[in-house]
């Protein structure tokens, strides 16, 4: 019973992590660093270093390897039944606490203990002992997703700051449509009739949220969404042409096609870890604190070189490479260094959190969870003042938990052709979240 009611404040954890990432970083690129006092707001410059923000992403995954060392020395010494382990220090149980006869692996259904495990200690447990150890130079392969990872939550980063923290959460549900596709390609999964419906729904949902963001932005607008979704287009063609006079507007429709882009990155970072640990075996929580190092090293390179050959002339200063003025705005402005900091445990706690969830429950709570938190946050935006209420923002954002719950097999088809009698999940089963 102690352990099933873990359960509860694990998944409260994983949900508030998840909210305060979101939240905490889009505060920060409302903090103003530079002419602060200037009468128009147009006029005052806000914290806008992307780059500086995925390096603290990758820091709060590095994290987990404090949590790795703590399980390694309560296994070593604290465990009353450290003698009865298995070799390398794992014991076999149960994913079903309680519940006889029901026992399956988190890979293969190969374990037949019936000893209940705290859901905390299941991340820790490899994702199948029967695959090779991923040890030793094997260990850079994960040096590939964390590659994809720096790009995709770099581009994320430049496009919340144009868009309100509500339209970066939902428009990063256009994650389900790359991992399905990319399943399909590269890893040869088969996606139903109904999932490429889901993938369709989703691609709308996320369309609807970009136009709702585009709208509000704008002053004179058609009320029919047709005219309204020419205009925005023929406007795009006119800024890039001839520079048009709504950038506000046409900003928020490029921030939402960042975060929409770089669901692709993400996805491949998905597939890559999935066709990694098909092979190999490591445990899960491991996966992110190696990722981490990768990412934070890559990064802290990436910028370094980027700083000596853009960031420190007169055309980079200011921009998202100019390491000085980045570091400066973090030491001097203590709104910035303290979220940081918040930033960095939220990310560590939320893959604790998230990987003892998925872990203990399974990997479809993931969607539901994730779609509880994409609506606190815009709760929460609402509540700050950040953002106003859209009416079309709701149906997007009801197409978009339609279409992942229908894509997870959470909800049932709409028609009953469509229904199969098992459904694999194509999204992974440890993801590695970020903001």
């Amino acid at each position: 019973m102690a352990v099933k009611a873990l359960i509860p404040f694990l998944v409260a954890m994983m949900l508030v992590t998840g909210v305060c990432n979101t939240l905490l970083t889009k505060y920060q690129d409302n903090i103003c660093v530079r002419n602060c006092d200037a009468p128009n707001p147009k006029d005052r410059a806000t914290f806008e270093q992307p780059v500086i923000q995925t390096i603290q992403m990758f820091i709060g995954e590095m994290g987990s390897w404090l949590f790795i060392g703590v399980f390694s020395l309560y296994r070593r010494y604290g465990s009353k039944d450290s003698s009865h382990a298995e070799e390398g220090g794992y014991q076999a149980v149960s994913t079903h606490d309680g519940d006889e006869g029901l026992h399956r692996d988190t890979d293969a259904d190969s374990i037949r203990s019936t000893t209940p495990i705290n859901p905390t200690a299941k991340i820790m447990l490899k994702n199948s002992e029967a695959r090779i150890p991923l040890t030793g130079y094997k260990v850079l392969l994960l040096a590939l997703p964390a590659i994809c990872d720096i790009c995709g939550t770099t581009l994320m980063n430049v496009g919340l700051l144009f868009v309100e923290a509500s339209i970066y959460q939902m428009t990063r549900g256009a994650l389900v449509l790359f991992v399905g596709l990319f399943s399909v390609i590269f890893l040869k999964r088969k996606l139903y009739m109904f999932q490429w419906f889901a993938l369709v729904t989703v691609v709308l949902g996320v369309g609807i949220v970009g136009l709702a963001g585009w709208l509000s932005h704008h002053g004179d607008i058609p009320d029919e969404p047709v005219k309204a979704a020419t205009l925005m287009i023929r406007e795009a063609v006119s800024y890039v042409v001839t520079k048009a006079q709504t950038p506000e507007a046409l900003m928020t429709i490029i921030g939402v096609l960042l975060i929409a882009g770089a669901q692709i990155f993400t996805a491949s970072q998905f597939v890559l870890e999935e066709h990694i640990l098909e092979k190999y075996a490591l445990e899960p929580l491991k996966v992110v604190g190696w990722e981490g190092l990768f990412g934070f090293v890559v990064t802290l390179f990436g910028i370094l070189v980027m700083y000596l050959a853009v960031g420190r002339t007169d055309a980079g200063r200011y921009g998202y490479f100019d390491l000085k003025e980045g570091m400066r705005e973090i030491t001097e402005y203590k709104g910035i260094w303290v979220s940081s900091f918040l930033i960095m445990i939220s990310i560590c706690g939320f893959n604790f959190f998230g990987l003892s969830v998925t872990r203990t429950v399974s990997a479809t709570s993931r969607s539901t969870i994730d779609t509880c938190r994409t609506l606190f946050i815009w709760i929460a935006s609402l509540f700050l003042g950040w953002e106003t209420f859209k009416h079309l923002q709701v149906l997007g954002f009801v197409l978009l938990v339609y279409g992942t719950f229908l894509f997870n097999g959470i909800v049932r088809p709409p028609l009953k052709r469509c229904i199969v009698g098992r459904v694999d999940e194509l999204l992974p089963e440890e993801p590695i979240e970020h903001v």
